[in-house]
């Protein structure tokens, strides 16, 4: 039987920006301003020109999973346009000689730990057959077609397992006849993003030996293979991404970030005077704009960059599975209440970030207190008003001052005119014992079971939820030489999952899913068929209400687009899977190319969500920290 209930869960920066397709004309030197082309719903990006008169396919996340659109010049309202229904994620949808082309991650592989995305099309016209064009068993993102529509380029990670690495894909250049898919050549190793300039010549990105990112130019010969090995083409000293070539001159449009410059913009690049013109920079300098692309006669270049509409607190997802909804929060830990009207949840982790609670519905959010680190929240199964949740700093050692809060308010105090409301702060665990964290209030609110490192591992451990170890007494749960963390009390109290990696305590990086009474005995690790213990990454694990399944996030599917080409994500092979105690039956719940995470499983079913409320947007996120890191 399939899981049922609503998963609520957070997706990493999802909450600080939208995004919207701008252009602006090629021919302006200096350009002055900029027209949107779309209508600043959900989140729009990776757009690619269909012609000159501006009409455009693109991403949008509007229903509910990232899905193909296109806006032309002479409809008001954007046209969803035929995808496989069962797919949840698609990506850089180009059209070329009436076929669309897309990639999409609706067909599983056959092994765990490799990406679902692969490149598909289909016909604009009457016959809405999709046809896979990359092989089974094969993973390729980012694809170009060439000017004449009869060669296709992508970004392969061809048949290997993903290896973990996310900041440069090990992708290679590969290029094939668009009548015979199968006739695939390795033009060049190690690249992303390709882009034709003409059928024999194109563009793309990678990491140089020095660091720097580079566009490098790559020439084929009539069999397809490289007739020179590729050559670099823009200069150290300044990072340059997902190039787009300009049709008829020897000009690329390229997103840059320069030492010294806060922002990620698009600039064009003269390949034969070597010099770069400034283009956002000049309209919009404090903000990031990604993934420039060029319309067919050069007359306009887009790029997609955040926009200042409020992101509702919550929206629905697509689920893959009957009967299981999900429901993206803009904040993360979410905790229900008993009655299932509030949620509890950290928007930041800040060190203004403190705890918030919004109504089920969307419809109003509330401050309980701000100015301290708060993650991780539990709300008492036997109280209205109590919400526990650990305070201090989020992913530090074991001897880090973090400690066990109980919250309480008046939740007579929750009234529409306000947004702040009083709450009192009782500290559960003794200062001087380091870091705890990650709490669960047993069913009938009596324990909480969290995670310390007070013995110089990171075990668990439970305290009474009312007077926590300082009149109590503390009880240790697990003892070892390993980290065990972020439990979850079952619904019927006799059990708790957590995460561990005891299976290879000199791995602080794989984590699996265990489960054991509540007295600690009987520990037994959730085995999954196909899995390899030194790779799992299992974490934030959570019961369904009727106790027979666990959801948690994980990095089974790898990596599903191109991490270079995107905001800032901790961890983007993060997405959401349920599977039952035994190891079987298992699920992914979410496609993104972002990280999904902490996940909250809530036996209601959350109906007339109110998505004109929300949080509001300054446009501000951040490029990938590992970029930043060469500043």
């Amino acid at each position: 039987m399939d899981p049922t209930g609503t998963i609520l869960f957070n997706t990493v920066g999802r909450a600080f920006y939208s995004f919207d397709i701008f252009a602006v004309e090629l021919n302006d030197d200096c350009p002055r301003s900029e027209h949107r082309l779309t209508d600043s719903l959900s989140i729009n990006f990776n757009g690619h020109f269909v012609d000159d008169q501006k009409t455009l396919v693109y991403i949008s996340d509007r229903t509910g999973s990232p899905r193909i659109f296109l806006n032309r010049a002479e409809h008001p309202h954007p046209e969803r346009l035929h995808s496989p229904p069962e797919s949840l994620f698609h990506d850089r949808p180009l059209i070329k000689n009436r076929r669309l082309y897309f990639i999409s991650a609706h067909e599983q592989p056959q092994k765990p730990f490799a990406s679902w995305s692969a490149l598909y099309s289909t016909t604009l016209d009457d016959d809405k057959t999709t046809r896979r064009l990359t092989p089974y068993g094969t993973v390729d993102y980012s694809p170009a077609i060439s000017p004449s529509g009869k060669i296709v380029a992508v970004a392969s990670y061809g048949r290997k397992a993903w290896g973990g690495e996310f900041h440069e894909l090990v992708t290679d250049i590969v290029v094939f006849p668009e009548s015979d898919p199968t006739s695939r050549v390795v033009l060049c190793q190690r690249g992303g993003w390709p882009s034709w300039w003409s059928d024999s010549t194109l563009y793309f990105h990678r990491q140089s030996d020095d660091g720097w990112w580079s566009i490098f130019r790559a020439d084929l010969s009539e069999d397809f293979y490289a007739s020179s090995p590729p050559v670099r083409v823009t200069p150290p000293g300044v990072h340059c991404f997902t190039p787009a070539a300009i049709p008829g001159v020897k000009r690329i449009a390229v997103a840059t970030r320069r030492k010294g410059r806060s922002h990620r913009h698009i600039e064009v690049f003269d390949t034969e005077s070597r010099k770069f013109y400034p283009v956002t920079e000049l309209l919009n300098p404090n903000i990031h704009h990604y993934n420039p692309f060029v319309s067919p006669g050069a007359a306009f270049l887009g790029y997609h960059r955040s926009g200042e509409n409020a992101i509702p607190y919550l929206e629905r997802v697509n689920s893959p599975v009957k009967g299981l909804n999900m429901i993206r929060l803009v904040g993360s830990f979410p905790a229900l209440s008993p009655s299932g009207d509030l949620i509890a949840m950290n928007v930041d982790f800040d060190h203004n970030s403190g705890l918030k609670i919004v109504r089920s519905d969307g419809s109003k959010m509330w401050t309980l207190f701000r100015n301290r680190i708060s993650f991780y929240n539990s709300w008492s199964p036997a109280h209205s008003n109590v919400i526990f949740t650990s305070i201090g700093p989020i992913f530090e050692s074991a001897k880090a001052p973090v400690q066990i809060a109980r919250v309480t308010f008046d939740p007579a105090d929750l009234k529409p005119n306000c947004d702040e409301i009083q709450s009192e702060i009782k500290i559960l665990t003794r200062s001087d014992t380091g870091n705890n964290a990650f709490p669960s209030i047993s069913p009938d609110g009596k324990l909480v079971v969290f995670r310390s490192g007070r013995s110089g591992q990171k075990n668990l451990y439970i305290v009474d939820a009312e007077i926590g170890e300082f009149e109590g007494g503390i009880r240790r749960l697990t003892e070892g030489e390993w980290i065990d963390t972020m439990p979850s009390w079952s619904p019927d109290g006799k059990r708790i999952a957590f995460s561990s990696n005891r299976q290879d305590p000199e791995n602080a990086e794989a984590f699996g899913i265990y489960v054991m009474e509540a007295d600690g005995s009987g520990v037994r690790r959730v085995k999954v068929a196909g899995m390899d213990e030194e790779r799992e990454r299992l974490n934030h694990v959570c019961f369904s209400s009727d106790g027979e399944w666990v959801a948690f996030a994980a990095n089974l599917g790898g990596v599903t687009a191109e991490p270079v080409a995107q905001p800032n994500q901790f961890q983007p092979y993060g997405e959401l899977y349920a599977v039952r105690l035994d190891g079987s039956g298992l699920r992914r719940l979410t496609f993104n190319g972002f990280e999904d995470g902490t996940p909250m499983w809530a036996p209601k079913v959350f109906e007339n969500l109110h998505l004109n409320e929300g949080h509001g947007l300054k446009g501000e996120i951040d490029d990938p920290l590992w970029i930043n890191s060469d500043f």
